[in-house]
């Protein structure tokens, strides 16, 4: 604390006397790019001015338009064309190292209101998705607090999503189980974007998208269309920016948990690259302190595009990252705490190319992407004898083609059909194993098959004049499980009540397949079925001002055919995939009991969501309150509130830019108990108390102070971001310590510092 004092009082004297003369007299420029949203098409004369100035520029003929000479600063672009509703681009922090690239994507206005004036949009909504969607850019998510710069913490203060655990990305959107969440990475579809990510489900404790490729994020948490399936509760869709077409530059980064280097460049004068590399130094951090464990990462990020033309691109990804865990058992306390611990070692891996083509009315992609993951848990006991072993490996080799056409001004047709070939092997290894609610479990299998996945869909959405409706069908194939073919209907429509006012609901049948590790450690499992849920959503929202907007959604979800236990009889699996499992939980996330397709449940909730962006007023925030309940019945039938039942949820955040140079930024968050099963004195639990006790509430206060510095050919960035700062440690699950024989409450971090300084060239 003493050492990070002397840094922050460091900081603060150099900002007091940095040179900076000449910095009011230093300019940048702004280039981008205005389309079509719907057929991709470049749009010519379109107006596109900074707000509160004079500067501006209209498009050429390619949809191209550069304003230079821009003061540095941060700005609102405001991009305006008769027939197309306006939008406006907060957050466009202008530098004189590299030109700043802006793409506008304009929805073409049906609705006429003769003589009210429709107000310019600082919230665009896609007309594909009309409920439950929250857009985030880059700006937005690099400076929120606590949020170590990471796209997936950022989703975590949107409606109806919660953290079961302090510094873990397992994202429980309504209710429903971490597995249930979607990630697709410039059209290509991710299981998990973590760091040492769970098996089967989507959480981990930090992604490894490096947050400078990010251009903006799409989060849907329920009522997506045909577009997106094999995932029943979230998409979050991450579009990566492109490289410099200006000149070859770079960013040199130290954050709260790693260090990196970005570089960047042109191609020609068709293309751009990007090149990233990043390493924890966590390693540096717990062996220094004394840690029994180590966790070490590197990854790697890369993005290539090229035009092949005026109507064709082609765009590559390549992704890598590599996790390690080191344990020092040289003593006896912490030989018994690595042995609480399930640790892992994993190799992940995402290439993928799109070519995109337009056409007259519309435009066609198709994207060839191969995923693989390389998994090796591990639990040993306090003997360094092996508790439980699996090495696993999941590699999916993916095609999907997808075609947008404008049949009419107001009507839009998609079709899409993607195939997966999916090779799985496994060795899971689990002598007998006496869990805590008394239960023998006993594992020793090897598996290696290769499976198919097909899907396709076909989507129409028309537009009356003051009313859209969007219907789509969708079908999944799975040729490794009993019932392989099941065929998925959704409906979703908006009524404009007023320039300013909507009125949106959806309602459709969503379908997810059991993960690929339930299936495989027992023999039975092939018998599962997918996992079906109804989705009904009905939202409002409205502007109170051009940059402030609120909104009220209602939703509900019933899930079918949920994997259960057939000899724990009070366990469905949509309880199982957060936090670290292993021996505390009994191993549960694995799926290693005979499982059936027998689980139903229900959760329901309502959601307030009130955001102001950065405009002329030089603040933002945003208020999300959310209430939701979700239930399940096991095999048992009774019903039960679920491991993550969090009743009340409350995210309130946003900040004050008092220049240029000057950011400061506050997230508070709040959120009710949720339940667990009690411990007996004895240290075993009972079936029957099956989450009836339920944790006290959580809630914590984040600060963070941005400062930039802008110099003749290079930026300096730095930010002091305090988390927990009333240091009020987070509440956990408790756990039985077999050495004390006590009850205990799980360590926890309370308040936590962290500095983050990155040199832009």
């Amino acid at each position: 604390m003493k050492n990070f004092i002397l840094i922050i009082l460091s900081l603060l004297i150099l900002s007091i006397t940095s040179y900076s003369q000449d910095e009011e007299r230093l300019r940048g420029t702004i280039s981008g790019s205005v389309i079509d949203n719907h057929t991709k098409a470049k749009l010519q004369g379109v107006n596109v001015y900074l707000m509160g100035t004079k500067l501006g520029a209209s498009t050429d003929s390619s949809g191209e338009f550069t304003i230079k000479d821009v003061p540095v600063g941060t700005y609102a672009l405001r991009a305006s064309l008769l027939g197309y509703s306006d939008l406006i681009r907060t957050d466009i922090v202008v530098t004189n190292i590299k030109s700043v690239v802006v793409l506008f994507e304009l929805i073409e206005s049906t609705v006429e209101f003769g003589e009210v004036e429709v107000t310019a949009e600082y919230f665009q909504k896609s007309p594909d998705v009309p409920v439950s969607t929250q857009m985030q850019s880059y700006e937005e998510i690099r400076r929120l607090p606590g949020g170590f710069e990471d796209v997936i913490r950022a989703v975590s203060i949107l409606p109806g999503v919660a953290q079961v655990q302090a510094g873990r990305n397992d994202l429980i959107v309504r209710g429903g189980a971490p597995s249930e969440n979607l990630y697709a990475i410039d059209n290509i579809e991710v299981p998990n974007i973590n760091h040492f990510g769970t098996q089967g489900a989507s959480g981990g404790p930090l992604s490894y998208v490096n947050l400078d490729f990010v251009n903006n994020t799409s989060f849907s948490s329920g009522g997506f269309g045909v577009r997106y399936g094999d995932k029943i509760s979230s998409v979050l869709s991450i579009d990566l920016r492109e490289g410099r077409k200006d000149d070859f530059g770079g960013k040199a980064t130290i954050a709260a948990t790693q260090f990196g280097l970005n570089l960047e460049g042109p191609v020609s004068d068709k293309g751009s690259y990007l090149f990233s590399v990043r390493r924890s130094y966590l390693d540096f951090i717990f062996k220094g302190a004394g840690f029994g464990f180590v966790p070490e990462y590197w990854d790697f990020m890369t993005k290539a595009n090229y035009d092949l033309g005026r109507s064709d691109r082609v765009s590559f990804v390549g992704i890598a990252a590599l996790d390690n865990v080191r344990l020092f058992n040289d003593t006896d306390k912490k030989r018994f705490d690595n042995a609480r611990i399930l640790y892992s070692k994993q190799n992940q891996g995402v290439v993928g190319i799109t070519w995109r083509h337009l056409f007259s009315s519309g435009y066609s992609t198709i994207t060839l992407s191969q995923l693989y993951t390389d998994y090796r848990y591990r639990q040993d006991d306090t003997l360094m004898n092996p508790i439980f072993k699996n090495n696993s490996f999941e590699r999916e080799w993916s095609l999907r083609c997808d075609v947008t056409y404008e049949i009419v001004k107001t009507t839009e047709l998609s079709i899409g059909i993607q195939s997966k070939i999916v090779g799985f092997n496994s060795n899971l290894t689990l002598p007998a194993f006496k869990s805590s609610y008394g239960n023998l479990i006993s594992v020793n299998s090897s598996f290696d098959t290769t499976a198919l996945k097909a899907a396709g869909y076909l989507q129409l959405s028309h537009g009356f004049e003051r009313f859209r409706l969007i219907f789509g069908v969708r079908a999944d194939y799975f040729d490794l499980i009993e019932k392989s073919f099941v065929f998925a209907p959704r409906l979703s429509a908006t009524v404009i009540l007023s320039p300013i006012t909507n009125v949106s609901a959806s309602v459709g049948k969503y379908y997810q397949s059991p993960s690929y590790i339930w299936l495989v450690s027992n023999p039975v499992n092939r018998q599962l079925r997918y996992i079906g849920v109804n989705q009904f959503v009905l939202g409002v929202d409205h502007l109170l001002r051009s940059d402030t907007k609120v909104s009220v959604e209602w939703y509900l979800k019933k899930y079918s055919d949920y994997p259960v236990s057939t000899t724990q009889p009070y366990l469905v699996l949509a309880n199982t995939g957060a936090g670290y499992g292993g021996s505390q939980e009994s191993f549960a996330s694995f799926g290693l009991d005979q499982l059936i397709s027998a689980g139903t449940g229900t959760t329901y909730g309502v959601e307030l969501f009130l955001q102001k962006k950065l405009s002329e007023i030089p603040c933002y925030g945003i208020i999300s309150i959310s209430y939701n309940q979700s239930k399940f019945k096991a095999l048992d039938g009774v019903s039960r509130p679920t491991s993550f039942d969090q009743r009340l949820l409350m995210n309130i955040g946003g900040g004050y830019l008092f220049s240029e140079k000057w950011e400061f930024s506050t997230k508070f968050r709040f959120a009710t108990g949720r339940p667990y099963t009690p411990y007996n004195s004895d240290g075993s639990q009972t079936g029957t108390n099956y989450n009836s006790s339920r944790l006290g509430v959580n809630h914590s206060l984040d600060v963070r102070v941005d400062r930039r510095w802008m110099f003749s050919s290079w930026t300096l960035i730095t930010y002091i971001d305090i988390q927990n700062i009333y240091n009020r440690k987070p509440i956990d699950i408790p756990r039985y310590n077999n050495r004390t024989k006590q009850i205990e409450q799980s360590n926890a971090i309370g308040i936590l510092p962290s500095i983050g300084i990155s040199a832009e060239f």
